[in-house]
């Protein structure tokens, strides 16, 4: 393993020795702390190059985010032509491998050909435990130092896109969410035992690939799970559905963001802006356009709305090749109502919330992947292209969108901390901009490797993983002291 130093020193030792203390009482999964490094954080860097690389550690591909605990790094890996997927833990401080797990499949879950991956799901940790998800595989228990104990085996799933959403941890429980063309559920299972608590069946949702979140108001906890069409809320305890707010895209992949007792949800799929809307036609004007034998069923040879024929896989729900009325009917129903916007709730009832509860709607410059990010009251989004949209979240209202350096597709979500926000674009352009009202791009750095997982904020050192690497940096202001 090839590795790069290029900064240590007592310092530096001490500062993580703090952090892997800090780290072992404390849940890591993704997007556990929001994207936000804790206030009290400084001396991350301003500028990626060579000054400011701590080490370089070669990896086989992933798009899992790395997550942090008691000295350690985990993230997962995936090599095709072995058709293995692993479980890597890395030294924190060097980036020298410490173990790494392996399972095999005997077929490896379909997906995305230029987004996706079979290790996309993101670990948790709870610092004596670790739990992986793969899609082809399903959930997996090991200690930190690498010894398996438990598993449960699931998927792959009715999705050619594959399974996106991570695990996360509450109380006793790792709860795991996943949302596909058929059999969606959500369910929590026994940290320990790998027993299954409660699972809650979600007949409704069809693909989305977003990672559920712990809210928690007066007191009292409430898992979200933001899917298509709607954003729900279940009891940690029972898995009952406590609330649900409609207003949410076809396809769902960016988390929910609470705030206080707020909420804000960003959501975006294709054909859902206005004056874009894909519509499909009457199920009675179908078969009389395209139901050549009258069988009341259509193949695809039959049909010739391309709208249909890019997504027969999915609405073919029992698979028999055909589509018949329910079928058709129901993914027709999803286009109708689904709705590209970010919403601001202040949820206030049981069932479905009132549409008073929606504080203000904002309906440009959204994210298909990419989770925003809200820090210091502004909520930062990244869209294709670069467009960077904050909305200031008082009110709803957005500030002029500005564009990164980085103009590739942005499936990393961004982070923010020491007065900047990272952002990584598929063809591995980070840029870093000043965390404040006023527009200023601080540096941007290519590293011609593609970017997929998040940058991970962790003490002092800032974490990006591309297909080929995990890199740590380190800013150089502590030098001046």
């Amino acid at each position: 393993m090839k590795l790069y130093h290029l900064y240590r020193g007592p310092v530096l030792a001490a500062s993580l020795i703090a952090t892997a203390i800090l780290a072992k009482s404390e849940n890591a999964y993704f997007r556990s702390d929001l994207g936000l490094a804790k206030p009290s954080t400084k001396f991350l860097p301003a500028t990626l190059d060579s000054t400011t690389l701590v080490w370089r550690s070669p990896l086989d591909r992933g798009q899992s985010t790395p997550v942090l605990a008691g000295g350690k790094i985990f993230l997962t890996t995936h090599n095709a032509e072995l058709r293995e997927l692993a479980t890597v833990a890395l030294d924190q401080e060097t980036g020298k491998q410490l173990w790494k797990q392996s399972v095999k499949v005997e077929k490896i879950e379909e997906f995305h050909p230029s987004r996706g991956d079979a290790a996309v799901a993101t670990p948790a940790c709870d610092g004596k435990r670790l739990f992986i998800f793969f899609g082809s595989y399903g959930l997996i228990c090991y200690d930190v130092e690498g010894n398996k104990l438990w598993d449960k085996r699931m998927g792959p799933f009715h999705d050619e896109y594959g399974a996106g959403s991570s695990p996360i941890l509450v109380d006793d429980m790792v709860v795991l969410s996943q949302d596909h063309d058929t059999d969606s559920f959500v369910a929590a299972y026994d940290k320990v035992s790998g027993d299954e608590r409660w699972r809650t069946a979600r007949p409704d949702a069809v693909r989305s690939y977003s990672t559920p979140v712990i809210w928690e108001r007066s007191g009292k906890r409430e898992i979200l799970v933001a899917g298509a069409l709607e954003l729900t809320s279940y009891d940690p305890k029972t898995g009952k559905r406590l609330w649900f707010k409609r207003g949410l895209a076809r396809i769902v992949i960016p988390l929910p963001i609470p705030s206080g007792d707020r909420i804000y949800m960003a959501s975006w799929s294709p054909g859902g802006d206005r004056g874009l809307r894909i519509a499909l036609e009457p199920w009675g004007e179908a078969l009389q356009k395209w139901d050549g034998d009258k069988d009341h069923l259509l193949v695809e040879k039959e049909i010739e709305n391309r709208e249909v024929l890019t997504r027969f896989f999915r609405m073919d729900l029992n698979k028999s090749g055909t589509l018949d009325q329910n079928e058709w009917e129901r993914h027709a129903a999803v286009f109708e109502r689904a709705e590209n916007a970010v919403l601001g709730l202040k949820p206030s009832a049981e069932g479905e919330l009132p549409e008073s509860d929606v504080l203000w709607k904002y309906e440009k410059g959204i994210p298909y992947v990419a989770t925003p990010v809200l820090s210091k009251g502004l909520f930062w989004m990244a869209k294709d292209g670069g467009i960077v949209t904050r909305v200031d979240v008082s009110d709803g209202s957005a500030l002029e969108r500005e564009r990164l350096p980085g103009h590739g597709s942005y499936l990393a979500s961004p982070v923010a901390g020491d007065g900047k926000v990272y952002f990584a674009d598929d063809r591995g352009t980070v840029s870093v901009v000043a965390d404040q009202r006023e527009w200023k791009v601080l540096s941007s750095y290519n590293f011609k490797e593609k970017i997929h997982g998040s940058p991970v904020i962790d003490g002092e050192r800032l974490y990006i993983r591309t297909e080929e690497a995990l890199y740590s940096y380190r800013g150089l202001d502590r030098k001046s002291e």
